[in-house]
């Protein structure tokens, strides 16, 4: 017997019991996913997380985290402090925290049902991801608006379109990406060294950097993440971004004695 042949006015008591066993399942059947479920094997997982050099320090989240293996692994093998695995899918979820709780990181490890673009990611240090081209451009302005510069985020076979990654990898045949989110720093800059003084112009194209001083001298650089280096003149300058402000980091050839701050 089917609920569709079933008749509202003869529902009894065993048939209400079926619907809701039935429930659950036709839910789950019902969510359209956005991504097929392919699981990432085990080797890609290792090497996406030595990438992103996941650590103690680290809070991962993982998006469409599947059985939970980037997760538990981010814990269990890299000793992250805490992971967060999101899935659309409430089986996935169910197998994922099970799969938790056979590797012992429950009190570490929590996974969410629902639509990853609604759940808050900004406190993440290292973003996970197995998705497909066209969601990970979806996310995009996402990461780069809402993460903090220095988030690390790591691909299994997806890019970010015209993003160049910092790094990438291949690994069994599977393409690995990883991006260390950008400091924001296009504007007019004031930089002050020594007895100098002169304005620069910077463009931002992602973490690739280029500009134009005062005295027409052109720039190029690159950040990574909040560590700024650029060549004026043929003089490298290397420094760490704070907001409006730019203090120097000490570095060979670099030019030590300089700060630049947002006109």
């Amino acid at each position: 017997m089917t609920i569709a042949a079933l008749r509202p006015i003869s529902l009894c008591a065993s048939a209400l019991a079926l619907f809701a066993l039935l429930q659950p399942a036709a839910q789950a059947q019902t969510i359209a996913l956005d991504v097929p479920y392919v699981p990432t094997p085990q080797p890609v997982v290792a090497r996406m997380l030595e990438m992103a050099n996941v650590g103690p320090d680290d809070y991962v989240v993982d998006l469409g985290s599947g059985d939970g293996r980037i997760a538990i692994s981010a814990v269990k093998d890299r000793g992250a402090k805490a992971a967060y695995g999101i899935d659309l899918d409430p089986r996935r979820i169910d197998e994922a925290q099970a799969n938790a709780k056979q590797a012992g990181v429950v009190d570490k490890v929590v996974f969410e049902q629902g639509d990853l673009f609604e759940k808050d990611i900004a406190e993440a240090d290292v973003l996970t991801m197995y998705l497909l081209n066209t969601v990970n451009m979806r996310l995009r302005p996402v990461i780069l608006d809402s993460l903090q510069p220095g988030t690390r985020v790591v691909s299994h076979a997806f890019s970010m379109g015209d993003w160049e990654p910092d790094r990438s990898d291949i690994v069994e045949g599977a393409r690995i990406y990883l991006w260390v989110v950008p400091a924001k720093i296009a504007g007019s800059w004031v930089i002050e060294r020594e007895n100098e003084r002169f304005t620069v112009d910077l463009d931002q194209h992602f973490q690739e950097i280029s500009g134009t001083t005062e005295h027409q001298e052109r720039l190029r650089g690159r950040l990574n993440g909040t560590e700024l280096r650029f060549e004026v003149d043929g003089q490298l300058y290397v420094g760490q971004v704070e907001g409006d402000r730019i203090e120097p980091i000490s570095a060979t050839g670099a030019v030590a004695d300089w700060r630049a701050r947002r006109s």
